[in-house]
């Protein structure tokens, strides 16, 4: 599924009125009456409800749904602004007049020109926030703040049409959050908004619907976008289903160099995500003290032991030719993995997957990342991503960090997270959909390396394994929550569900 930027959207929102022959006010009557039907079917009549109204198409939106709550027998309270009696929108302004020829004195409707006391708001009201929507091209000023301020500070329950106002549908950063509302739902229009997918804006998001105002599909489709929602449909679009025929040869061979003393549980995982996902050699590279434990929990996987008893110091790809190589998980940072996976990023010269303390030991000695091979993949959650390019307070620095990292070293970027976010080097983004918070767990990621690196060694192009292998790890995850509940997953039930996840998707 396509994320709009808020100028495609507003360029769909064009061609809708010209190929389904409206007007501007008529799809502004589409919208308010999906809103105002959300609305009738939460509260009843009897429900103090307070419509704060701004001085645009956004406002125009909020009052066409305090005349259609008043025609369903609501007494909604109503605040216009239309500060020193600036210009009003022309859907406004015909929905201004429309209301008050509708309600008469029903409700209370006040015009603020100038000085506004602002009502009072208690807990059990409803706030319609309906001051700037998509629109909005600057941050709020002013009297708009301060009523803001005001509003999220009640106890009333918040509704936000479109967007939050103060809230960019992209890009936020430098914006005083205590300038933004803080809505308890938002009801936006056909699609999600980038900002609305960062984890430093939920608490101005809120519940989020996403309401079908019936815009042009032919426009939906060839809009252009950098960003996407990826879904069950779009995995199951991509995956191929096996031949009958094949061998385990043709799935692929795939070298872990994962584990350490006191860490080959991150083998372990990573080498069960590779095998569950359907690699058909898996070898595990270890130092030689994780012999017994990965010939125990994982007998299905090789085992090549490095010359050390305890730490990588070596890692040999010239004995066999892997269809990938995947370094990191339970790893270590020591001086010795690091010489050993400084020669190996010298040396090797195919697009590999790094994850876990192979990225950290690349934090230690940053030159490394121009050794990188094209278009390898990298897996860092926030942490490890600060580690490598710096500090960034929020998920809009990081993918903004992405996009530029991605492109300068031609690799493919995992943002981990609630909403994990792949980035790749041509500037597209892909955001998944599945996952729940059982996976911030201990090991998840290290599954979700093998993951990858499985989808890689059966010939999926990286970056596309990386798309697939993200949402399936999600799904997992999603199975293991249903039957051990968010708080008693472990990492191993993600391996253990990955199976069926898989077949889900290709249903």
């Amino acid at each position: 599924m396509k994320i709009f930027t808020t100028d495609g959207l507003r360029r769909i929102g064009d061609r809708t009125i010209d190929k389904q022959e409206i007007s501007m006010l008529d799809l502004i009557e589409r919208a308010a009456s999906a809103v105002t039907y959300e609305l009738i079917s939460r509260w009843r009549t009897s429900k103090h409800i307070v419509i704060f109204a701004g001085p645009g198409d956004n406002g125009a939106d909020a009052l066409a749904v305090a005349r259609m709550l008043v025609e369903q027998g609501y007494h909604p309270e109503v605040y216009l602004f239309n500060i020193k009696s600036a210009h009003l929108s022309a859907c406004c302004l015909a929905n201004r007049d429309r209301l008050v020829e509708v309600a008469g004195d029903k409700i209370d409707f006040i015009e603020v020109v100038q000085n506004f006391t602002p009502p009072e708001l208690n807990e059990g009201d409803v706030v319609i926030d309906g001051l700037f929507g998509s629109g909005l091209r600057s941050p709020l000023k002013g009297g708009y703040m301060a009523l803001v301020q005001y509003i999220n500070s009640s106890d009333a329950y918040v509704v936000s049409i479109d967007v939050p106002s103060g809230l960019f549908g992209e890009w936020n950063v430098g914006t005083d959050r205590r300038n933004i509302i803080n809505a308890d739902l938002t009801l936006t229009y056909q699609a999600r908004r980038l900002s609305f997918y960062f984890a430093e804006n939920a608490q101005h998001v809120g519940e989020c619907k996403v309401l079908d105002i019936d815009l042009d599909s032919e426009s939906l489709a060839k809009t252009p976008t950098d960003f996407y929602l990826i879904e069950r449909e779009d995995v199951h679009d991509i995956m191929r289903p096996r031949n009958p025929f094949i061998n385990k040869y043709d799935n692929g061979t795939l070298l872990l160099v994962a584990g350490s003393y006191g860490m080959m549980g991150a083998a372990v995982l990573a080498a069960g995500g590779a095998l569950r996902t359907g690699a058909g050699l898996v070898t595990v590279h270890a130092p030689r003290c994780g012999y017994q434990v990965m010939q125990t929990a994982v007998p299905e996987a090789l085992f090549e032991p490095d010359a050390n008893e305890l730490v990588t110091s070596d890692i040999d790809t010239h004995r066999h030719q892997y269809s990938v190589v995947a370094l990191g998980p339970g790893m270590g940072t020591n001086d010795e993995t690091l010489e050993a996976l400084d020669t190996f990023l010298k040396n090797f010269k195919r697009p590999c997957l790094l994850d876990a303390d192979a990225l950290n030991c690349i934090a230690r000695r940053p030159m490394l990342l121009r050794c990188i091979p094209p278009r390898s993949v990298i897996t860092p959650h926030a942490g490890e991503f600060d580690r490598l390019f710096g500090s960034h307070d929020t998920d809009e620095e990081r993918l903004k960090r992405a996009l530029d990292v991605s492109r300068l070293y031609n690799i493919t970027i995992v943002l981990k997270g609630h909403y994990t976010m792949t980035v790749r080097s041509d500037g597209k983004v892909y955001v998944n959909s599945s996952g729940n918070p059982g996976m911030a767990t201990p090991g998840s990621g290290d599954v979700l390396t093998g993951v990858i690196a499985s989808l890689i060694a059966q010939g999926y192009a990286p970056d596309w394994s990386v798309v697939l292998g993200v949402f399936l790890h999600g799904h997992a995850g999603d199975l293991a929550a249903e039957q051990h509940g968010t708080y008693g997953m472990v990492a191993s039930d993600i391996v253990s569900h990955l199976g069926k996840a898989i077949n889900d998707a290709m249903k």
